[in-house]
């Protein structure tokens, strides 16, 4: 619940407000958004009525309140949201249609990550994750990418804090997580196995923007015991990420990998991602 005090000003009000729904409530009474923002009734029925005009909350057919599409109209406009979606949700389909697993693509907020974009099917394993939430960057495949790529303080606040511990697999050792985050920096490729769900291993490449820096990963997470191995996905995986990264103006992505060889007319999607045929 957010810390509101007397002196919080308005705007940390309204933002304390539009916190109080989450994934799991997304449906709330005035008195409910009150408690869990921790403002008195009065000044949450304001805030309230205000954001309803605006259009950030909407009333519901039963009193209760829900996040308003006018949000969804703004957050659509952040410049790592929607814009490198649309970059790389072509190149997510075809690794779907090739594995008809969990597709996903994840950039950083400071210590957590959040998910873009992802693809599923009815067989594909079960996962934590969905569209626009946020989860914690030391077990998962995206989250390791972005991890082994963030600045060093940002490292060591992570390292520094206690780690979740999700399954008998996931890494809590901060000296062993250095050890799997200096592995990911020099083979380009993290692996995440059974870490977050004991059916479920991930596989993530970096995603580089017009500067060469990290600005996202994409990852296939797939059954664990299944046709799909590590070693298996790994090629199409980076095949795929350096196309995004290639869309994106990273220059490195734009030299050609060696002994590869383009084919007359370009290549098209399946191509590009490494499933052609």
């Amino acid at each position: 619940m957010p810390a509101s005090t007397g002196a919080a000003s308005l705007t940390t009000k309204t933002l304390d407000v539009l916190a109080a729904f989450t994934s799991a409530q997304p449906r709330l009474s005035l008195s409910e958004v009150a408690r869990r923002s921790g403002l008195a009734l009065t000044t949450t029925h304001r805030i309230v009525t205000d954001l309803v005009g605006w259009g950030a909350l909407e009333r519901t057919q039963a009193g209760d309140y829900e996040l308003g599409l006018r949000l969804w109209e703004i957050a659509s406009l952040a410049p790592r949201g929607l814009p490198l979606r649309e970059v790389a949700l072509p190149i997510m389909e075809d690794l779907y249609e090739a594995t008809h697993e969990n597709v996903q693509l994840a950039v950083r907020d400071h210590l957590e990550i959040v998910y873009l974009e992802r693809l599923t099917g009815r067989g594909a394993v079960p996962v934590l994750t969905r569209v626009g939430g946020r989860f914690a960057m030391h077990s998962t495949g995206v989250g390791l990418v972005l991890l082994a790529h963030a600045p060093a303080p940002v490292q060591e606040e992570v390292l520094g804090n206690r780690l979740r511990r999700w399954t008998p697999h996931t890494v809590t050792d901060p000296v062993h997580l250095r050890s799997v985050l200096a592995d990911v920096r020099r083979h380009d490729v993290a692996i995440s196995d059974r870490q977050v769900t004991s059916d479920a291993v991930s596989v993530a490449c970096p995603v580089r923007g017009a500067d060469d820096s990290v600005v996202a990963a994409l990852s296939v997470v797939f059954h664990a015991v299944g046709p799909i191995s590590p070693q298996a996905i790994t090629p199409a995986l980076r095949a795929a990420s350096r196309t995004i990264s290639r869309l994106l103006g990273s220059p490195t992505a734009r030299q050609q990998p060696r002994g590869s060889r383009r084919r007359p007319g370009g290549p098209n999607n399946a191509e590009r991602s490494g499933f052609a045929g």
